[in-house]
């Protein structure tokens, strides 16, 4: 039998701004983390690419950072949902 949450539990999307806040700056710090373990953990060699030489170490950061990017970009659009597009 599920019981009903208590009024200062808030669960999903129904979460303050404040949680919000919260949970994006852990989630930066989690991203950043992970780019420096991945940094010390992938070895220094490098592939070709078009001819030219590339870095292997770059393609976990690259991926970190597109995931950095769209936790940015849900964060905004989500303060401009709840705003209801009036501040930019």
């Amino acid at each position: 039998m599920r019981t009903k949450p208590q009024p200062g539990e808030r669960k999903g999307l129904m979460s303050s701004s404040s949680d919000l806040d919260r949970k994006f700056w852990i989630a930066l710090g989690l991203y950043a983390v992970l780019a420096v373990l991945a940094w010390f953990t992938v070895g220094e060699g490098t592939i070709f690419i078009e001819g030219k030489p590339v870095a292997l170490r770059l393609f976990p950061l690259i991926l970190i950072g597109g995931m950095a990017l769209k936790t940015v970009l849900a964060r905004h659009a989500e303060k401009i949902r709840r705003d209801g597009g009036k501040s930019s």
